[in-house]
Order: structure tokens, then sequence, then C-alpha cells
């Protein structure tokens, strides 16, 4: 089970701040994510940087673990 944490828009989209996954990998994450919060999410989502224990990352294959955190961040405009 990871442990997700959503940012701005990808937090009003999940309807949450934070929630617990079950998930072997990131692209299974995404997938779940995607099904459990319907599809205007999995658009946000799609633009989203995800942050596995601080670290960028968009290999589908890197695996998880139930002590992990992934943030979902949004783009941010601004200066």
């Amino acid at each position: 089970m990871a442990h997700i944490r959503y940012f701005a828009g990808a937090a009003e989209a999940a309807s949450t701040t934070a929630e617990t996954v079950p998930a072997l990998t990131l692209g299974a994450l995404k997938a779940a994510l995607s099904h459990r919060h319907g599809a205007e999410f999995d658009r946000v989502l799609s633009r989203c940087s995800l942050l596995v224990n601080g670290t960028h990352t968009t290999d589908g294959a890197a695996p998880l673990t139930e002590t992990d955190t992934v943030d979902v961040l949004p783009p941010f405009a601004g200066g």
C-alpha cells in the first residue's frame, strides 16, 4: 500500500488530500487511481508529476512498497 498525497488541482479532482492505495508498481497505482476517481481525475493525473519518496519518476514499472509516499503534483503557474 502506497501513501498518496494530492496537491492543488489533483486534491480537488480526487476529493481528498491523501489516501492509501494498494499497488505494486507506479503504473498499477496510476491505473487504480484512475479507476477509483474517474475520468476527470484521470485527465488531471495525465498532466501531473509523480514523486516517489521525493524523487520524480515516470517509470510505470517502478516498484512501490507499503512504506512509499507518492506525491501527485499538478503543473503550477506563477512565479
